[in-house]
């Protein structure tokens, strides 16, 4: 009998073999192998949606602006640039207009009291009181899944000027400008060549339902093919485009206003910035796209409100279709 005891007293009390640990230690590691990429996949679907959340709201933003003023959607942006040349006109952008329809009030009630007289109507309005916003992040303006500029009042969230010319100026080789890329062919959608960047006052030239110099588009005249075959708003990352990099939402110029479907969506990988002469933030005619953190597409607002993911291998011809507004050729979302 006392052996017997003495027997299980030594199995209770003795420890672990150096195989059985590696054993316990290779299980949990394969467990947690296993749960990762679940676990991402539950992160990454929670950023998405909440991506998706953020532009259904900004999209009812714009409709209800427009709701209460004399059917207009709120200017993508606001400036007498291109009559004056002074592009340091700068009167704001379409995110200052929906601050009240997104619950701001009283951002935009400061704004309002800081402006040198009736905001968006005189010449620098936002620009004198940039104090105001120039570090303040909107609440609504990120995408989890976009960490990127981070501390910096950036928004991932810009207006479509659809299938419109994006060509660059400046310091990017003519090679650049690839035929693949330059409004004239548009993706041989059969568009004629387009206002270059969106730059008219005149909404008759725009494709898209924003630019950044103040075009009036009403709602839902100026969107002949259907508001559900519309884009309005779609993702943007501020590491991959030059006007977005600089995190200034509420300014004309600062990118929210001016991204088109000609660049196919998620083209500019953000790890591949600077890599190339041609892969530049500031080549408009790859940088102007729309790109988001999510595999495999973007998440896009449409007139009507509603909100889709598009794939990045999305038909070119149907997704131009999509950006543009009267061109009579509508287009079902894929």
């Amino acid at each position: 009998m006392l052996r017997i005891r003495d027997r299980i007293r030594w199995l209770t009390t003795r420890g672990f073999t150096l195989i059985e640990l590696l054993v316990v230690i290779a299980i949990i590691a394969i467990l947690i192998a296993l749960l990762v990429p679940a676990v991402q996949k539950v992160r990454e679907a929670a950023a998405r949606a909440q991506c998706q959340n953020n532009l259904k709201q900004l999209a009812l933003a714009c409709i209800g602006y427009a709701d209460v003023n004399q059917h207009k959607l709120p200017p993508g942006g606001l400036s007498n640039c291109i009559a004056s040349g002074n592009w340091g006109d700068d009167r704001g952008t379409w995110l200052i207009y929906t601050l009240p329809y997104m619950e701001q009030a009283p951002l935009y009630n400061k704004l309002v009291a800081a402006a040198p007289g009736p905001l968006m109507t005189t010449v620098n309005s936002v620009g004198a009181a940039a104090a105001v916003v120039n570090t303040v992040t909107l609440p609504y303006g990120r995408c989890p899944s976009d960490d990127s500029r981070a501390g910096q009042p950036a928004c991932n969230y810009m207006g479509s000027i659809g299938s419109q010319c994006a060509t660059t100026v400046g310091s990017n080789p003519a090679s650049c400008d690839t035929n693949q890329f330059r409004c004239q062919t548009a993706f041989n959608n059969g568009y004629t060549t387009s206002v270059d960047h969106g730059n008219d006052t005149n909404s008759t030239n725009i494709r898209g339902l924003f630019n950044r110099v103040g075009a009036i588009m009403l709602f839902p005249a100026s969107i002949p093919d259907g508001t559900s075959n519309t884009i309005l708003l779609g993702e943007g990352l501020p590491g991959t485009h030059d006007h977005l990099a600089g995190g200034q939402w509420w300014s004309f110029n600062g990118g929210a206003s001016h991204v088109s479907t000609i660049v196919p969506i998620n083209f500019m990988d953000p790890s591949k910035i600077n890599s190339t002469p041609c892969y530049q933030m500031n080549n408009w005619n790859w940088s102007w796209g729309f790109n988001s953190r999510h595999t495999g597409g973007a998440n896009f607002a449409f007139a009507d409100g509603s909100v889709q993911f598009l794939s990045s291998s999305i038909d070119m011809t149907i997704y131009n279709r999509l950006g543009c507004r009267n061109d009579n050729l509508p287009a079902s979302i894929p």
